[in-house]
């Protein structure tokens, strides 16, 4: 992506996260690990979760039965609830796994950064990074996956977004009150909100183009656009 210069020269909003977070991005991406004839202990379980998520991969892919799973791995359903009680605790665990990977670099940069603007272009800039870099698990976020699953998975998604668009408020308030804003409270909510609404609709428009149109396409314009 080509770096342009920010609106305001004393603030580099720079949305791409560093080197260090784009690594952790990277290596959260689920990887199939080396067949072994017995897995060791959680290793089964963390297969499973890998092969949802790489199932959720596939361009038009519908809704994915216990059947197929268990066929992609070759083992039983059986098998399969030996470590998962049902499908939706699976997804649950696919929904941890998203949980863990963004806020823990989402942290990282509101401990690192000072400036709120900064915190908050980076902290979607992780979200969509993550995103891009994880089609199966895009699809879980946007809720394309959990189509027909049990509600309670739409409402941890739902508030998922709920944490990212408070860390957004919080940070961009701090931002308001260092320029004098009269009304930074209004100012940070009204930012927050349409800052999560891009993110949702970037991610949206990546699952259902099959993977086509990238999350990160023009990113950093599209967030100074934004922040102002």
């Amino acid at each position: 992506m080509t770096a342009t210069s920010p609106a305001d020269p004393d603030l580099d909003l720079a949305p791409e996260p560093t080197s260090a977070e784009a690594a952790a991005v990277d290596e959260a991406a689920p990887s199939a690990p080396p067949a072994r004839k017995r897995p060791r202990p959680g290793e089964r379980r963390a297969q499973i979760l890998q092969t949802l998520a790489h199932m959720l991969e596939q361009p038009g892919t519908d809704r994915i039965t216990t059947a197929a799973l268990a066929a992609r791995i070759g083992v039983s359903e059986a098998a399969l609830y030996r470590h998962f009680a049902s499908k939706a605790q699976m997804f649950e665990g696919l929904i941890e796994f998203v949980e863990t990977s963004v806020f823990s670099l989402i942290n990282q940069i509101v401990a690192r950064e000072a400036d709120g603007r900064v915190q908050a272009a980076r902290a979607i800039a992780v979200l969509l990074q993550f995103g891009d870099r994880n089609p199966g698990m895009t699809r879980v976020m946007v809720g394309d996956a959990l189509v027909f699953e049990h509600d309670r998975l739409q409402a941890r998604m739902n508030l998922f977004f709920d944490r990212i668009e408070s860390t957004c408020r919080q940070s961009l308030r701090q931002a308001a009150e260092l320029r004098g804003s009269s009304t930074p409270t209004v100012d940070a909510t009204a930012q927050a909100s349409v800052l999560v609404s891009f993110a949702l609709g970037r991610l949206q428009r990546y699952a259902r183009s099959d993977f086509k149109r990238s999350p990160i396409e023009h990113l950093e314009p599209a967030l100074q656009l934004l922040l102002g």
